[in-house]
C-alpha cells in the first residue's frame, strides 16, 4: 500500500520513536483568543497510531 504523503508529513517522528504532530484549528482567526489559548496551540502532542492505521498511512514494514 502506498503512503499517504499529506499525512505524513504533517508527523514527525523524535529521537526516542514518539510520533508528534501540530495541534489542528490553531492557523487563524487567533486575534480573539486568549494569550494561553494561543500559546497552547503551538505546542505539539504526541499521536499514538494503532498498526493497522500505521499500515494504511504511513506504510507499514512489509
Amino acid at each position: 500500500m502506498k503512503t499517504n504523503k499529506s499525512f505524513s508529513k504533517r508527523l514527525k517522528v523524535t529521537r526516542q520513536g514518539k510520533i508528534v504532530a501540530r495541534k489542528p484549528g490553531q492557523n487563524h482567526f487567533n486575534a480573539k483568543e486568549s494569550r494561553s489559548t494561543q500559546m497552547n496551540g503551538n505546542r505539539t502532542q504526541r499521536i499514538v497510531l494503532t498498526s493497522k492505521v500505521m499500515q494504511r498511512y504511513i506504510g507499514g514494514t512489509n
